[in-house]
């Protein structure tokens, strides 16, 4: 089993990327794909062993495709990373991981400055002879993806060639059975995160269906509804931001065949708009970094319920357990069987956080649920995630951010909702002593050394935090205050 060997496995002429990057229309087949992954694989085996760790830092583009397959094809690891990173966040993943070779592009290498050599894929992926597939079991470490850091540094979630497989009967379901005729792929979602990579361009390759390359920046719906009715798309991932933005809007976006939803919940409301906007059930999925789309709805074989998220995704056993470990009928730890197909090896170097992930058999989401039959409710989350405009932002990252500016004594970082985002984030900080640091200073201070999006859209100063006896910031208390603060913004 090798990863790149599924993604290539279909004639030469199939279309597999339709690249809209450069604005006019590009046709990618598999055997083009195939040429590419080829010559990046043969400059990549004079420099990187097997099991050797290298960043990919390319936005939606055939070379994105092309990278992570050559790197899997020699049996190294890839490392997805995100062009909205700033300095300090591509420091912190790529450190840990161990990466000192990224393939990138040129606005990608003025990023990564000297953290590592970078070369530029487009460059050195000349064609040449092919290069065999590396031996590979479902178990051989092959993806590294960071999760976004809900108790201290992001950690690296280890995955191996079976995590392909493990995607594919989620995403064909959430997608009304994709890879029907005419079928077409595309989100908006970067490819650096699992759901683009994932729910998205690797199935898509898998199944023979097009994925659609488009770069939008900040999402946009009438560049949405451009690039769905220029290539006839008729599959699309939105995250639930996407669809109350396209909402709002009052988008129409005809012609679609499925559109499928993770990430956050999506209630009745949304669920009627999608039969009015889109002429379809938008599918919700659940899943995170660490075992990913574990749970589906799929109308075109089942009644949604609007609150569900689904049902447990075949090969996988999703349950709701109690604190002994046993399946509870009441509220409790959302929880997948050990052995998932789609689930980690491990956090990358972190054996006691790997350990403290399961409860007996059992990986625990770190979400709260309930079941009704087969049916699976999302109550809430069980940490301090802070999940806006689809992102999942861990605040531990922001507030060690924040506490290197010589005038914070210390912060907290929590969630506040917002109609929009579903939360936003916010920073409650205490200056030092005689210190005048304004907020603007100190959003700017983030926007330059982590994610462009997770920056503290407010902050507010106090004079002391809400602590715990051993000094740990009590996140529930300022979580209900960001509460009681709403529609009083700063």
């Amino acid at each position: 089993m090798n990863m790149a060997a599924q993604c290539l496995s279909h004639p030469a002429e199939t279309l597999a990327i339709i690249d809209l990057t450069d604005g006019a229309r590009r046709d990618v087949t598999t055997g083009a794909l195939t040429e590419m992954t080829n010559g990046l694989a043969r400059a990549l085996m004079d420099r990187v062993a097997p099991g050797d760790r290298v960043g990919v830092l390319l936005s939606q583009s055939p070379w994105c495709a092309a990278a992570h397959l050559a790197i899997w094809k020699i049996g190294a690891i890839s490392v997805p990373l995100f062009k909205l990173f700033k300095h300090e966040a591509l420091a912190s993943r790529m450190s840990d991981a161990g990466v000192d070779l990224v393939l990138s592009d040129a606005e990608g290498a003025a990023l990564v400055g000297g953290l590592a050599e970078c070369w530029e894929a487009s460059a050195v992926g000349i064609v040449g002879a092919a290069v065999p597939f590396a031996q590979a079991t479902s178990d051989t470490p092959a993806v590294l993806i960071y999760t976004s850091g809900t108790t201290g540094t992001p950690k690296g979630a280890l995955h191996g060639h079976g995590v392909l497989d493990g995607h594919v009967p989620g995403v064909s379901l959430s997608h009304d059975d994709l890879g029907q005729p005419g079928d077409c792929l595309w989100t908006p979602a970067d490819w650096a995160w699992i759901g683009g990579l994932f729910d998205v361009l690797m199935p898509g390759l898998v199944l023979g269906v097009p994925v659609v390359a488009a770069r939008i920046g900040k999402f946009d719906p009438e560049q949405c509804m451009n690039i769905t009715r220029q290539v006839a798309v008729k599959n699309v991932f939105f995250p639930p931001t996407a669809l109350r933005m396209l909402k709002t809007a009052d988008a129409r976006i005809p012609g679609l065949r499925s559109v499928a939803s993770g990430g956050e919940p999506l209630g009745a409301e949304m669920l009627a708009w999608g039969q009015n906007a889109l002429g379809l059930t938008i599918n919700e999925f659940y899943g995170q970094t660490e075992c990913n789309m574990v749970v589906s709805n799929c109308a075109a074989r089942l009644p949604v319920r609007p609150g569900y998220m689904g049902r447990a995704v075949p090969g996988f056993d999703v349950e709701v357990i109690d604190m002994d470990g046993e399946i509870t009928a009441d509220e409790g730890d959302i929880a997948v069987r050990r052995g998932a197909p789609s689930m980690m090896l491990e956090y990358w170097n972190r054996a006691d956080e790997t350990a403290a992930k399961f409860r007996g058999d059992w990986m625990l989401t770190g979400d709260r649920g309930q079941k009704d039959g087969p049916d699976i409710r999302f109550v809430g989350r069980d940490d301090d995630v802070i999940t806006s405009a689809g992102y999942r932002i861990g605040p531990a990252e922001i507030e060690d951010c924040l506490l290197t500016h010589p005038d914070v004594a210390t912060v907290g970082v929590v969630g506040k909702p917002d109609p929009l985002r579903t939360e936003i984030v916010k920073a409650y900080v205490v200056r030092k002593p005689d210190a005048d640091v304004t907020a603007d200073i100190l959003r700017d201070f983030v926007k330059e050394r982590l994610a462009s999006y997770s920056y503290p859209r407010e902050i507010t100063f106090l004079n002391e935090l809400p602590m715990t006896v051993t000094g740990k910031v009590i996140r529930k208390e300022l979580k209900a205050r960001a509460a009681a603060e709403i529609g009083d913004r700063p």
